[in-house]
């Protein structure tokens, strides 16, 4: 006998063979269920009036069992608190396979790209989901479009417009499941067209070359310099590019205005595409943002947005402006991968834009980093040998390290077993054995409060011969505490 209990006040399911008697059935099939775990100590248990009536048994048969458990030790009972799972030793079973552990966060996070995401604006969210919850139409908890939902799209073609130099109307953008998702789709999609090499920034980002390379895509280095990426590096036969043109990952330099012309004029004569991630694009501190490449070459470029740098990667929102011809097979290729992104998160993003929260939060972070920022290059700056890179912009700072030092590996390594967590360069080229060291320092991810401190433990490493662990300054400093609060 297998039952469902719908009319009862408490849910249980719990199959039973009743041949040898209903009560003794249902006594064995709770014994079970218990030794199995399925029913935890300290579980509620449905009344015996309820799982009588949707058992179909009498009520003096569910009574009968629910008292042979309490005698047994299964089941305890206390007037006003119903009949609960008591503490059982469970049966010996095969040990389960060992889970893969967790991976351990790091004490002091100063890994690039990540935003703090303690400062994420939670009153803001609620005040536009409210909104979202209280307007929405019942189709709104329907299937969605996998473009995306027309009132995001509608205000991203309006914000990205305004602040980023974008051309484009919403017909033109498809929304996805973060950049890694949207990049994966374009390379698949580019793939399926015939494209079969693309060159990549070296130093760059290394998942997301693996992207494009996954797609059965040729991946070609294109070297970057003081003044980004070398365009004229770019082989004939290259058929797209992608590229940091704002901000450079992970040097921090942005694309010279000659090297913009001059990548639009590749992409015209050649008929190739240019794929612009617009990393930490609205993160310039000593002056206005640089404007995105395209706003220059609009039916050559595709741009690609995110959430996860001014809000939260959780969130999982990004965006692409698309050339015509590309739309409708970006969009095919998003139903087909995941039918759509989610819904009610769209809407809560398209109010947020639309009433200026967005604006607001972001003009708090640029400053909240900007602080941070400089309060790294003073450390940096006092430190022998030390050498930071990059314009005011971004999440984090590349540093060169003095020669005849500690190897980049050698800190790395120092710095994961005090607990900080930082990114080396060598792996972010495509030949890692050849190339310079560095290290990329984070200043975003932790918050107001723990950031001085993640710099005094990384430093006290940097600081170290590799032996000693005295620190060198005082754990935390008053002056560190007056930059990031603007005194």
């Amino acid at each position: 006998m297998s039952n469902s209990w719908s009319g009862s006040r408490l849910d249980l399911h719990i199959s039973f063979d009743a041949a040898g008697g209903r009560r003794s059935g249902l006594e064995a099939a709770l014994r079970e269920a218990i030794h199995q775990g399925r029913l935890p100590a300290g579980s509620l248990l449905p009344s015996t009036r309820g799982l009588a009536q949707e058992l179909g048994l009498s009520r003096g048969t569910v009574t009968a069992a629910y008292d042979q458990l309490v005698e047994e030790g299964y089941l305890t009972t206390r007037p006003g608190s119903g009949t609960k799972v008591a503490e059982v030793p469970q049966r010996a079973q095969a040990a389960p396979e060992r889970p893969a552990p967790e991976p351990a966060t790091p004490r002091h996070d100063l890994r690039p790209g990540l935003p703090d995401v303690t400062a994420f604006p939670t009153r803001a969210w609620l005040a536009s989901t409210r909104r979202v919850l209280t307007r929405a139409r019942p189709e709104v908890f329907g299937a969605g479009d996998p473009q995306g939902r027309i009132e995001l799209r509608r205000a991203l073609a309006d914000y990205l417009g305004r602040t980023r130099g974008v051309i484009t109307t919403p017909d033109r953008i498809v929304v996805t499941s973060g950049h890694y998702q949207g990049l994966g789709l374009l390379s698949g999609v580019l793939a399926a067209s015939g494209t079969g090499t693309v060159a990549v920034e070296d130093p760059g980002h290394n998942l997301f070359r693996e992207v494009v390379q996954r797609a059965g895509i040729t991946t070609l280095p294109l070297p970057v310099d003081s003044h980004g990426a070398r365009i004229e590096a770019l082989a004939r036969h290259t058929e797209a590019v992608l590229l940091t043109p704002s901000h450079q990952y992970p040097t921090g330099v942005p694309l010279h205005p000659g090297r913009r012309q001059a990548l639009c004029a590749w992409a015209r004569s050649t008929g190739g595409l240019i794929v612009e991630d617009d990393y930490d694009g609205e993160y310039r501190y000593d002056r206005q943002p640089v404007g995105a490449l395209q706003g220059v070459a609009p039916d050559h470029v595709v741009y690609c947005g995110t959430a996860s740098k001014t809000l939260a990667p959780a969130l999982r929102l990004a965006w692409m402006v698309l050339p015509p011809h590309l739309v409708q097979p970006m969009v095919q290729a998003k139903q087909q991968a995941d039918l759509y992104t989610e819904t009610l998160g769209q809407l809560v993003l398209a109010d947020l834009v639309t009433t200026h929260a967005y604006d607001r939060h972001i003009r708090a972070a640029r400053l909240r980093y900007r602080r941070r920022r400089e309060l790294l290059l003073g450390r940096i700056a006092a430190h022998p040998g030390l050498t930071a890179h990059g314009v005011p912009a971004g999440l984090h700072t590349l540093v060169t390290l003095p020669s005849g030092g500690r190897t980049e590996d050698e800190l790395l390594a120092s710095c994961a077993h005090h607990g900080v967590a930082l990114r080396g360069l060598t792996e972010l080229h495509h030949h890692p054995a050849d190339s310079p060291q560095g290290l990329l320092i984070g200043f975003a991810a932790p918050s107001e409060s723990a950031y001085p401190v993640a710099l005094d433990a990384l430093f006290t490493v940097l600081a170290s011969d590799g032996r000693r662990r005295t620190p060198v300054e005082p754990a935390r400093r008053p002056a560190d505490a007056e930059v990031l609060h603007g005194r």
